[in-house]
């Protein structure tokens, strides 16, 4: 999704229309994450990026979408631009942390 939204409508009100493209970006990821996966993947990813135009969009993780939405309302323009791309995931294993250990018993530091 590649999108300029409108902030300004001669009859609907600002924060109706941040209401409107807030669920049509959910309704877009939803419809997204339910496409099937391709082989060794594990869950849909987003390239997200946010502006006042194409040119001037900055990187932005999913989850502050609507933060990004609340803030151009906040700026009162007029329009704003975002761009939501699929990509395949992989989950990475975390690291483990060495544990102390005493003889068989594994011990919590502090104890």
């Amino acid at each position: 999704m590649k999108k300029t939204f409108k902030l300004t409508h001669p009859k609907i009100k600002v924060p109706q229309l941040v209401v409107a493209i807030k669920h049509e970006v959910r309704k877009y990821l939803r419809r997204e994450r339910r496409k099937i996966l391709p082989e060794k993947v594990d869950f849909w990813d987003f390239d997200c990026r946010c502006g006042v135009d194409e040119a001037d969009s900055g990187v932005i993780h999913v989850s502050d979408i609507d933060k990004a939405i609340d803030q151009a309302e906040s700026k009162q323009l007029e329009s704003f631009y975002l761009e939501i791309l699929a990509k395949p995931g992989r989950r990475r294993k975390k690291p483990r942390e060495e544990q102390q250990t005493n003889g068989d018993r594994t011990t919590k530091p502090g104890s």
